[in-house]
């Protein structure tokens, strides 16, 4: 089933307690895409400058991914810097240069406006909305993702934002951030009152959440041996979560539940390596024996 992802392409400066890499590889669109493309093939909707390489475009498509949604605008792509710190739970953003995003208007294709399942990934509530104007399926399935920034610059537009989706993903200083509830289970149904049907809770290292009207599941995160960068991994677990919906074209409490395990493993493959090189590197065999074994871990 068609697969709608709109969000960020870029380049990332990273460093870890462990080692540091320049010019990866990265962005909300392309980890979801790369991550969800194991599943079912993908429409892409983003901008990049014109250094962003031709190479590159075509090993998404080459992944299963629709490029004809990506806008080449004149400039640089969008970059940024972090650290992480030993605990791998602490990340200090170090320079962040919009370049092209900086004026970015999503433009989704007339192909790609039918979508049944859609992504919005983390970018200002205003792009979100943009997005999700173009798009026309009634019986769509809308996921977005947010961030701290935009609930404490543009609260406004992402109140109006979830009254028109049906999941939002956020982690857990951001839930309670968002409805000034420190509890989170309780915060999680604050944000359930604002309109989305569903909440996926990311805590990191700890697991995740998801809460809907009908359906509360928790699930822990799968034990990797050896975390190498975690840039990304919310976005890979939002991929493996919507790639699996779509795949099989069920929203059930069962569906959602699976998704969440296929979520988690995906993500799991992303922090151990740096950019999408773990997420390029595995096949749909891997997740699913990864797959198997964490329901094995969770399973009574």
């Amino acid at each position: 089933m068609s697969l709608l992802c709109v969000g960020t392409l870029a380049f990332d400066k990273i460093e870890t307690p462990f080692a540091k890499r320049d010019e990866a590889l990265g962005g909300s669109a392309t980890f979801f895409a790369l991550a969800a493309s194991h599943f079912t093939p993908v429409r892409l909707v983003g901008v990049v400058g014109t250094d962003f390489p031709d190479a590159q475009l075509a090993s998404f498509r080459e992944h299963g991914i629709d490029t004809d949604g990506v806008e080449i605008a004149e400039g640089k792509t969008f970059r940024w810097a972090g650290r992480y710190e030993a605990d791998w739970n602490t990340r200090v953003t170090l320079d962040t240069q919009l370049n092209v995003f900086e004026h970015f208007e999503p433009k989704v294709p007339d192909s790609y406006r039918d979508s049944k399942f859609v992504f919005l990934g983390n970018a200002s509530p205003d792009v979100q909305m943009q997005a999700l104007e173009q798009c026309t399926a009634k019986d769509r399935f809308v996921m977005a993702d947010t961030m701290n920034l935009w609930i404490d610059i543009a609260r406004p537009g992402l109140k109006q934002l979830l009254g028109k989706i049906d999941a939002l993903v956020l982690n857990d200083e951001e839930a309670r951030m968002l409805t000034g509830d420190n509890h989170l289970i309780s915060a999680a149904r604050k944000v359930l009152d604002m309109g989305p049907k569903f909440v996926v809770l990311k805590k990191g290292e700890h697991g995740a959440f998801l809460i809907g009207r009908d359906v509360h599941f928790a699930i822990p995160a799968y034990p990797v041996d050896q975390v190498v960068d975690p840039t990304g991994a919310g976005d890979s677990f939002a991929g493996g979560f919507m790639g699996y919906l779509a795949s099989v074209d069920n929203i059930d409490a069962a569906t959602m539940k699976r998704a969440m395990l296929y979520g988690t493993v995906t993500a799991s493959h992303c922090v151990e390596g740096f950019s999408i090189e773990p997420l390029e590197a595995v096949g749909r065999a891997g997740i699913e024996r990864r797959f198997n074994e964490f329901h094995g871990l969770v399973s009574l």
